[in-house]
């Protein structure tokens, strides 16, 4: 795949990344499931994907890493 970012963030693309969100949100730990967690995730998987990142699982792994410590 392409290391190129989108122009804009299409509805299509953003239905991808919140599949992608999803994804990594199953692989951490339950007590780490809060919404501040799953923002600091998110926001991982948008800046990375804003940066030209397009590789799923790189972003699953990203978003992965950052919920691994849960956020205040």
């Amino acid at each position: 795949m392409v290391n190129r970012p989108p122009e804009k963030f299409d509805p299509d693309y953003v239905a991808t990344l919140r599949k992608i969100l999803d994804i990594a949100v199953e692989q951490i730990a339950l007590e780490n499931r809060t919404p501040a967690t799953k923002a600091k995730m998110a926001q991982t998987i948008v800046r990375r994907a804003a940066d030209g990142v397009t590789d799923a699982n790189d972003l699953v792994s990203s978003a992965v890493r950052a919920g691994e410590t849960r956020a205040a």
